[in-house]
């Protein structure tokens, strides 16, 4: 299945719970420094799109373009691995969560190099999201899915990154992506939340049903959290998100 029949399935209340968070976009903006021109790929429903400059979106999923906001940017329907721009078309190429969707990253990254002399992805090491204890002790067969796709490291390297950053997840993130919720359990018995993690949506629903039983246990007896409080006295915790930054 690709990234937008993907999204075009499970993504039907992708902007209930993937909202923007600030701390995120600060980083973004601070990456994104003064360019005047953003080709956002993979853009999704748009969540950090600067506001105050020209922005083309370009996103493969109808459903995902069709929840974007009244007053979004334009947007063309097309895959990373064939931007239909020209050469230098803009600033800054910016790919936020969206290169471990890629039928082929590699091919997709060198399109972000062909359209942007800077390319901005923000993706996630796939190691650290093995460990979360959702996976680990809920729902194990996520992990064989996440090994699968291109860790941080590797679009580092692909990209020659002149600099990576880690984006730690702050206890209460806004942005529901898949670890967001590791000091707050409750949140994941909620479908509503597990419908947008792309992983769980590609995981087995038996498999998914199983952990999620366990983890409804566990958080009603206690259980959990006597297990968890270590995370339960952080305020923030490494998931593994980086922001990378490359010229050229």
């Amino acid at each position: 299945m690709t990234g937008a029949e993907l999204y075009d399935e499970i993504g039907t209340e992708y902007s209930f719970g993937r909202r923007t968070d600030p701390r995120w976009m600060a980083a973004i903006l601070a990456a994104v420094g003064d360019a005047g021109s953003i080709i956002d790929v993979g853009a999704g429903t748009g969540s950090y799109e600067p506001n105050d400059r020209t922005v083309l979106a370009v996103e493969p999923s109808g459903e995902m373009v069709r929840q974007r906001p009244p007053g979004a940017c334009p947007t063309v329907r097309a895959v990373a691995e064939a931007l239909p721009v020209r050469d230098h078309a803009a600033d800054v190429a910016l790919a936020v969560l969206t290169v471990h969707h890629w039928t082929d990253w590699r091919r997709g990254l060198a399109e972000l190099r062909r359209v942007a002399p800077r390319q901005i992805v923000l993706a996630y090491d796939t190691r650290r999201h093995t460990e979360f204890w959702f996976v680990r002790e809920y729902v194990p067969e996520v992990a064989a899915l996440e090994l699968t796709r291109p860790s941080a490291p590797d679009i580092a390297n692909e990209l020659g990154a002149s600099s990576v950053t880690p984006l730690p997840l702050p206890w209460d993130f806004t942005d529901g992506v898949f670890p967001a919720y590791w000091r707050r359990p409750a949140a994941y018995l909620d479908p509503r939340v597990r419908s947008a993690c792309s992983a769980l949506a590609q995981t087995a629903p038996a498999a998914v049903e199983r952990g999620i039983s366990r983890l409804r246990a566990d958080v009603h007896s206690g259980r959990w959290h006597e297990r968890h409080q270590d995370l339960l006295a952080l305020d923030q915790w490494d998931a593994g998100f980086r922001l990378i930054v490359s010229h050229g």
